[in-house]
């Protein structure tokens, strides 16, 4: 094995990001949310899954990430954890499980970790939620950040636009980033938020700024994997990028089994015992 498949190979940590934030090197995070999609991910060399609350999105067909149970949460985090062996796995807590009730919180996190055997938590939410973060971390369990979009709070904005186009709420970002870090956050992700105030938050803290739709000048990227494969396709803001049309290939293969079937193409001679 070469020096670079063994570096490949190791365990990515909270630390790992962190080294690779100073140096320079760009982390890559995408979602998955089962053992079949997470162990391929995986094997691709990705540095992060997130087992995002998109979940609620993309494999229950909700509306929105609220309805999310943390039993469901839990279900798809261990799922994902089987199926990979090199990436940090990093599981979305869901509405209404840590903001409040910071005893609540504690306890929502540590189900995670024991049940499913993660690297980490995310949470959204910046000065607001302190107590809950710091709860959490006295524990000894890694916590991410999220700002900016923060798609749980869609009831209180009522819209999915850009966040912080307005002086006052950019402010309270850098603020809320700054608060996070100082809490003890490994790392935080900002949504939805304009270029030039992502790349500021990212030169004025030291841990690792993940970004989506939030430019390129911060530390890393992710996306939700539905998305960028073309599974769903009825979302496409200007962010995503899609790798793949996999959504229009699927249905054309199926579309070709049920007629494969329908005139007794399959299964042929030599598909049978």
């Amino acid at each position: 094995m070469s020096i670079a498949n063994q570096i490949n190979d190791k365990q990515v940590t909270v630390h790992t990001l962190e080294n690779m934030a100073l140096k320079g090197e760009k982390i890559s995070m995408i979602t998955a949310y089962d053992y079949s999609m997470a162990k391929l991910v995986d094997s691709a060399n990705i540095d992060v899954i997130l087992v995002g609350d998109s979940a609620a999105n993309v494999m229950a067909g909700y509306q929105t990430t609220l309805p999310i149970t943390l039993n469901e949460m839990i279900y798809h985090a261990a799922s994902v954890v089987r199926g990979t062996k090199r990436a940090l796995v990093v599981v979305d807590m869901p509405f209404g499980t840590y903001q409040g009730n910071s005893k609540e919180a504690l306890n929502s996190a540590v189900r995670i970790m024991k049940e499913t055997a993660a690297n980490a938590v995310k949470l959204e939410g910046g000065q607001e939620i302190l107590e809950s973060i710091s709860r959490i971390l006295s524990a000894g369990i890694p916590v991410m950040g999220h700002l900016g979009l923060t798609p749980q709070s869609i009831n209180k904005f009522g819209t999915y636009a850009v966040r912080a186009t307005t002086t006052s709420e950019a402010d309270k970002i850098i603020a809320d980033a700054h608060a996070l870090e100082d809490a003890g956050c490994f790392a935080l992700v900002l949504e939805k938020i304009p270029a030039s105030l992502a790349q500021k938050v990212a030169q004025e803290l030291t841990i690792p700024v993940i970004g989506i739709g939030a430019g390129g000048y911060v530390d890393g990227q992710v996306l939700v994997l539905h998305d960028m494969l073309g599974i769903t396709q009825e979302f496409s803001p200007r962010f995503l990028r899609r790798y793949l049309s996999l959504g229009d290939e699927i249905k054309s293969a199926v579309q070709q089994y049920v007629s494969d079937v329908k005139t007794s193409d399959f299964p042929n001679e030599k598909e049978q015992y």
